[in-house]
């Protein structure tokens, strides 16, 4: 009695786990008394008692049911032992859900499969029916936003029948607290739907096993039946009665549905004619459809039905099909010549050369496309190139500013110099461009830049176009290797000399164009006629050059940013070499040509520092040409320095000093004009800037001759101490080569032009007063030796003494640093003179010695302060000719009339003191 009340304990199960219906074994203690005393069996909380065979009381037999929970325990209930335990479990399988296309030998239940159609109306794809946990544990939904699974996985989808399925966003959406245990075990289960779906055919006939013993058993049954009655077509057996009894119905069917038949017969001929119109309408209905997208411009649409086409019927044997094939075909080849035709068509972008090249290498078109392209667009090129030369010289572009080749007015694919930069180098030499300069520019400059612009117009899509075509990206946008993409490179490879040639013969156009319009004498005289012709053109300046070479540089920048080799673009290169060249000739040539203006700017109006405003001009002309210089000079990469070159430092420092000759030379004829030309020729304006130092400077003033002698003079002295040092090192700062030689010549020249001015204005200015010394001694019939007691200074002395400062006053208006230099030459003019005279008088008596003695003294102390070596050597010959002074009342009567000359000429004496007295400011 104790022991029936022991509840029943579970304590084994067999097998462990298994898929619904499985049959187990299950074993433990008090699992009952018999039958009747079972009356409870749940297996993972479904009751399995209908299905349970009690065999033991530690023994039962049961097949587990679809329940709800995957894994649970197992309780047996009994009338004895009431409710039990267990100390096991199993796991139940969920089996595996077959879809509408696996094999199967047993009818499967289609209700699990769930459709994830959005739209009803659409057809049912058999991907769209899958099993909802495809790995087979159970599902733990994430509380990741679907926004943040989209960020973390752009363009990737969680749904695993997609393309671009994500097994990590799988996982982290539907199994994110998942153990990894779990995750094992659904590695597991995918391994084992691969290893089914693997055996194919022979799982099917293993699953259907007993389908076909059935299927056995009943044929046999039947053969058997068939033997017992006999085989032999026996009157009277079954075999023979049934096969009159079928005979007979089938007469009388034929009877009865002979005409329906017929016409059932007919239907069905229309019906098949009908099916095979609609079954292949594709084809039926392509020719139309082929021309219909070639008016849109739907040549994807087009291919994509010929491939098809193609693949479907392009080997069928049926007469209809063929028929309809070779239309189509008919139509694709007028498709292909249209493309063709398109493709080389010129003007057309790179856009839609590489669409037509790869329509038609779709289309399978004869020939190599993209190497016609590439051919057409080179010969197009040269002769746009050719175009651009021909309307110029024909004179169809006069006064038209830059337009294109097509008359529209646009802004150059170069940006030009401003204004101010691109003439600065005249300055204050030229007069100001009207405000319509724009449209003055030489034809040879907007040639340059219009030939510009059409090679770096064209001629990067011509380079990026063989690009595509030698690395295949003609072909695939994606670089996905095909036999066409293959096939492109081997012809790449094998045209790569033809393609070099094509570059070299447009660079060298390029060069050969503009050197005709710029450079003509360094073209062969067999090509002049092809690329020169501007004989009649405007003569370009420095400025103008300067630009064409900012636009040629730029031309070069540009296709060297297109990784064309250097070898290939070397001949730009040396283009821009000549034309640096000759730029810097023709401005140092030009520059000449505006330094012989100066002189006509000449105005005479000297400064504090007694020099006019020439040589500052003269100077700011020169920096101006330095610095219009500084482009065409720079350094470019790649490219040399001009100024190394032997030959050019030779031209360029000749033409330099060339410069300074033609401005001393200037100077030189402005001191020898008359005062006729003076009057005539030029037209005095006043500097307001500084004082006056002509007292008689007024509008309309015209120096003398033996003003603008010193003026000059002043401006030597200036151009040697300050301009030509100055230059020298604008020069140095530029880098020219040379300067002190083209500094000292400079230095030389204007030294002897100062020698030869300053001798012209003492010869003019010291002869007269020498040349007066005499008359006024011998003034009166003067006799020395018959002379009265002196008095003073006769007024011949005082007259040539006020000539003196009149020549200091002259020369001290225009520079006071030129009075000792001209006033000591005057001075000693004026004591040889004397010096002469008193030594061709014969005797003198004691009166007449003492009245040369105090004259002589006299003139020696008025002008003490300008004395030199051979001055003061004149007066001690001079008083050496006459007899000495024995008596000291002569020696005192000497001293007495000395002081009172000096008294009495004080003030005119003054300007001879040692201190320089400043001007008056006015």
């Amino acid at each position: 009695m104790s022991r029936a009340r022991q509840p029943p304990l579970v304590t084994g199960i067999s097998p462990k786990e298994g898929a619904a219906w499985t049959k187990v074994t299950i074993r433990g203690e008090n699992l009952g008394t018999g039958p009747a005393d079972l009356i409870g069996l749940s297996i993972c909380g479904h009751n399995c008692l209908l299905t349970a065979e009690w065999m033991s009381a530690s023994k039962i037999v049961c097949r587990v049911g679809p329940a709800k929970d995957d894994k649970g325990e197992i309780i047996v209930t009994t009338k004895s032992g009431g409710l039990g335990t267990s100390t096991v479990s199993f796991k139940l399988i969920r089996p595996e859900r077959i879809g509408i296309l696996d094999q199967s030998a047993v009818w499967v239940d289609e209700m699990n499969y769930y459709d994830m159609r959005t739209n009803r109306n659409k057809g049912i794809s058999p991907l769209s029916l899958r099993p909802s946990n495809p790995l087979g544990i159970e599902i733990d939904k994430g509380k990741i936003p679907q926004k943040d699974m989209e960020l973390t996985f752009p363009g990737m989808s969680g749904d695993f029948t997609s393309e671009n399925f994500s097994a990590t966003w799988y996982l982290i959406e539907n199994h994110a607290g998942s153990s990894f245990e779990q995750l094992k075990i659904a590695a597991s289960n995918l391994k084992k739907q691969a290893t089914k779906k693997n055996e194919g055919s022979l799982a099917y006939v293993k699953g259907g096993l007993s389908t076909f013993f059935e299927a056995q058993d009943a044929l046999s049954a039947i053969h058997q039946r068939l033997e017992s009655d006999g085989t032999e077509k026996v009157e009277g057996s079954m075999t023979q009665r049934l096969e009159n009894i079928l005979n007979r119905a089938s007469d009388t069917a034929d009877t009865l549905f002979q005409e329906v038949l017929g016409r059932k017969d007919k239907a069905d001929s229309t019906r098949n004619a009908l099916n095979v119109l609609q079954r292949f309408k594709f084809l039926f209905n392509l020719p139309l459809n082929i021309e219909r997208n070639i008016q849109k411009g739907d040549y994807d649409v087009v291919i994509n039905d010929y491939e098809k086409a193609k693949s479907l019927f392009g080997n069928t044997e049926v007469p209809v099909f063929k028929k309809v094939y070779a239309e189509v075909e008919t139509r694709i080849g007028a498709l292909r010549s249209l493309l063709l035709e398109k493709l080389l068509q010129t003007p057309s972008t790179l856009h839609d050369q590489k669409r037509y090249i790869r329509y038609l290498s779709d289309l399978h078109a004869p020939g190599d496309p993209a190497w016609q392209c590439i051919y057409a667009q080179h010969k197009w090129i040269l002769q746009l190139m050719q175009n651009c030369r021909d309307e110029f010289i024909s004179g169809q572009r006069v006064g038209a500013g830059v337009l294109d080749l097509e008359g529209d007015t646009r802004p150059s694919a170069l940006g030009r110099l401003s204004h101010t930069a691109s003439l600065k180098r005249g300055g204050s030499l030229r007069t100001p461009r009207p405000s319509t300069w724009r449209f003055e520019t030489p034809q040879q400059v907007q040639f340059v830049e219009k030939l510009s612009d059409v090679v770096i117009g064209q001629l990067p899509n011509f380079w990026k176009l063989w690009i595509s075509y030698v690395n295949g990206s003609l072909f695939s946008e994606t670089g996905e290797k095909s036999g066409q993409v293959e096939k492109s490179k081997k012809n790449a490879r094998q045209r790569q000399n033809d393609f070099k040639k094509m570059i070299e013969e447009l660079t060298n156009r390029l060069v050969k164009l503009i050197r005709g319009a710029l450079l003509p004498t360094t073209l062969p005289q067999g090509e002049l006629s092809l690329y020169g012709g501007w004989e009649n053109k405007t003569e370009l300046t420095g400025a103008w050059l300067t630009q064409i070479i900012h636009t040629v540089r730029g031309c070069h920048d540009a296709l060297s940013a297109l990784e064309i080799p250097n070898d290939l673009l070397q001949v730009i290169q040396d283009l821009l070499l000549e034309l640096r060249v000759h730029c810097l000739m023709v401005t140092l040539l030009h520059t000449t040509e505006d330094v012989k203006r100066l002189a006509e700017k000449e105005d005479w109006v000297v400064d504090n520092e007694g020099i006019t405003s020439l040589p500052s001009q003269f100077e700011q002309c020169m920096v101006q040409m330095l610095q219009s210089l500084k482009e065409p000079l720079e350094i470019k990469p790649g490219e040399i320095n001009v100024l190394q070159l032997d030959q050019v430092q030779d031209q360029a420092a000749e033409l330099s000093v060339s410069i300074m000759k033609v401005f001393i030379n200037c100077l030189d004829q402005l001191s020898t004009k008359t005062d006729e030309d003076m009057d005539t020729s030029h037209n005095i304006s006043v500097d307001l800037t500084s004082p006056d130092r002509f007292s008689g400077i007024q509008e309309g003033f015209s120096p003398t001759s033996e003003q603008r002698l010193l003026i000059i003079l002043s401006n030597c002295q200036y151009l040697e101490r300050h301009t030509f040092l100055n230059l020298a090192d604008h020069f140095e700062k530029h880098g020219f080569t040379g300067t002190e030689k083209i500094t000292r010549v400079s230095v030389d020249a204007v030294r002897e032009l100062d020698r030869k001015l300053f001798d012209a204005y003492i010869e003019r200015r010291a002869d007269p007063i020498a040349g007066s010394l005499e008359p006024g001694i011998y003034a009166g019939y003067f006799d020395w030796r018959d002379c009265q007691t002196p008095t003073g200074v006769r007024n011949y002395l005082k007259e040539a003494l006020v000539n003196i400062i009149t020549v200091h006053a002259e020369v001290f208006t225009v520079s006071k640093d030129l009075v000792p230099r001209v006033l000591s030459k005057i001075v000693e003019s004026v004591a040889d003179e004397m010096c002469r005279l008193m030594q061709c008088v014969s005797s003198f008596s004691k009166n007449g010695a003492l009245q040369a003695r105090l004259e002589l003294c006299a003139l020696r102390d008025a002008v003490a302060t300008y004395l030199n070596t051979d001055s003061n050597s004149s007066f001690k010959l001079a008083l050496d000719a006459l007899p000495q002074l024995h008596s000291g009342a002569d020696k005192k009567l000497l001293e007495e009339l000395l002081n009172k000359f000096k008294s009495s000429m004080q003030l005119q004496l003054t300007c001879f003191q040692p201190s320089s007295i400043q001007p008056v400011k006015r």
